[in-house]
């Protein structure tokens, strides 16, 4: 694990985040005898620097703009989009640009059962003990040490029972020398005991009993406050919110509890060539699956996530439901694709209401990202590519973590492996390669990977057949089998 400063991640080096290094990772296999994992990279063309350089670094791009690693599939990342004037970004730059605009939702007080999975947002502090009282910690007898002392199986204490204490309400009992009460866990602990002897290690007598045990003052007694005594810190800032802390806050009588909210997403899908889930399409028209995977992803993320489906093909009906959806949302998440040479339906409607830039990011799939501000209250806006690998690439690479700043995680990103290429596995040159694959464990150990499909496919079936991301760095164009690759597992609300 590495600082997320470290790697320059974030410039300003403020970010309280933890982050797996996605580069160096945790290797699980050794280089061969000569130190090499069969991984050619290129070197000598790339500068020092301490980010990962972009395409326009690399030095070998005609006319200075980087080549889309896979030029047939332009059309289904951007649309047509011209973006023959827009510099290429690195995935830090684009994600610094996101991590550094997504906004800080004010913390909320909800009831301790609905607070489940959140940050609490306040320092709660218990104003009461707890325990309450002096009470037994299992079924025996409450004695007073010094009476069982030296006793033993071959030479047993016998005291007389002058009571019995079960849990709930009930007077204060007292007992002297030589003798004992018998009590249930949980009772209160009568005046005078300062032990209590499991029934196991006596004769379980009624009116006398035998101990079998001599036992130290305090065993098996839950003394008033041992848990927390008044004004202990019971909950602190930033604790997830699970079933060990609801426990807690009930027993100090808290229902409500202030926590950082789950952050509330709008997802809405643009294109003519859409409709919902349930119509049959017509030749050229495909099913609107980005709103529900987005919406699904954004889930399983943390967040409130709402679909607003396809968005109208009318200007000023687009403008109102972005202006509605801005009301409730706290980022709005938008796939699709985009006209060129020049604007289109939704570009003039989202100039409209704020500034969205439109730019073309070093990675594949998913090159073509957007980002801006919308509305009076300048809401967060993130563009992701209309066809869906595409999309829920770049929601795993950008919005996820978006998400998780917002509901105040340390732990950004998902935890990555390094496992052995099974086959041989190729990417475009300066460019962060993406690949859906499956991830096993090796019977010898560590891990191994294999893409689920071929390299030129997108579809839907290889998508959900997969269990990982293969991550190819922006340097390699090759990785042999039995190279070493990073890889993110892609386990459901990791």
């Amino acid at each position: 694990m590495t600082d997320d400063r470290a790697r320059g991640w974030f410039r300003s080096g403020s970010r309280d985040t933890t982050q797996l290094d996605l580069v160096q990772g945790a290797p699980v296999a050794t280089a061969d005898a000569a130190g090499a994992h069969a991984t050619r990279q290129i070197d000598g063309a790339l500068p020092s620097a301490p980010s990962v350089p972009t395409p326009r670094d690399a030095g070998h791009l005609d006319g200075g703009h980087a080549p889309h690693p896979h030029p047939h599939d332009d059309d289904h990342e951007t649309g047509g989009l011209d973006l023959s004037a827009i510099q290429v970004r690195s995935v830090e730059q684009h994600l610094e640009q996101v991590l550094s605009a997504v906004p800080t939702p004010d913390s909320i007080e909800l009831a301790v059962l609905d607070a489940q999975g959140l940050l609490c947002a306040e320092q709660v502090t218990s104003s009461r003990a707890l325990p309450g009282f002096d009470q037994a910690a299992l079924d025996g007898y409450a004695v007073r040490s010094a009476d069982i002392a030296g006793s033993s199986p071959e030479r047993p204490v016998e005291l007389s029972v002058v009571g019995e204490s079960l849990p709930g309400p009930a007077e204060p009992a007292s007992i002297g020398p030589g003798l004992a009460h018998r009590v249930a866990a949980g009772a209160m602990l009568p005046t005078g005991a300062d032990v209590v002897v499991p029934a196991v290690w006596t004769d379980q007598g009624a009116a006398r009993v035998g101990v079998h045990a001599d036992l130290a003052p305090g065993s098996y007694v839950r003394r008033a406050g041992d848990d927390l005594a008044p004004g202990d810190q019971a909950v602190g800032v930033g604790t997830p919110i699970g079933p060990a802390q609801i426990s807690l806050l009930a027993a100090m009588g808290r229902d409500r509890v202030l926590v950082r909210p789950r952050p509330r997403v709008v997802v809405l899908c643009a294109g003519p060539e859409l409709v919902d889930v349930g119509t049959v399409p017509s030749p050229g028209q495909v099913v609107d699956v980005n709103s529900y995977a987005l919406a699904a992803a954004a889930r399983d993320a943390g967040a409130e996530a709402y679909r607003a489906g396809i968005v109208p093909g009318d200007r000023r009906r687009l403008v109102e439901l972005l202006e509605s959806q801005l009301l409730r949302s706290d980022v709005l998440l938008l796939a699709g694709t985009f006209a060129s040479g020049g604007f289109d339906l939704v570009q003039e409607a989202l100039a409209e209401l704020g500034t969205v830039q439109f730019t073309q990011v070093a990675m594949h799939p998913g090159s073509v990202q957007a980002f801006g501000r919308l509305g009076r209250d300048q809401v967060p806006i993130i563009c992701v590519p209309g066809e869906p690998v595409a999309a829920l690439v770049a929601f795993e690479v950008f919005v996820r973590p978006a998400i998780r700043m917002m509901l105040g995680k340390r732990q950004l990103f998902r935890r990555t492996v390094q496992a052995v290429a099974a086959e041989t596995l190729l990417s475009p040159l300066g460019y962060r390669q993406y690949l859906h694959g499956s991830v096993m464990r090796h019977p010898d150990g560590g891990y191994v990977v294999e893409p689920v499909g071929t390299e030129h496919e997108a579809m839907l079936a290889r998508m959900a057949r997969s269990n990982c991301l293969i991550v190819i760095d922006e340097d390699v164009t090759e990785v042999s089998a039995g190279g070493l690759v990073t890889v993110v597992p892609m386990l459901i609300g990791s």
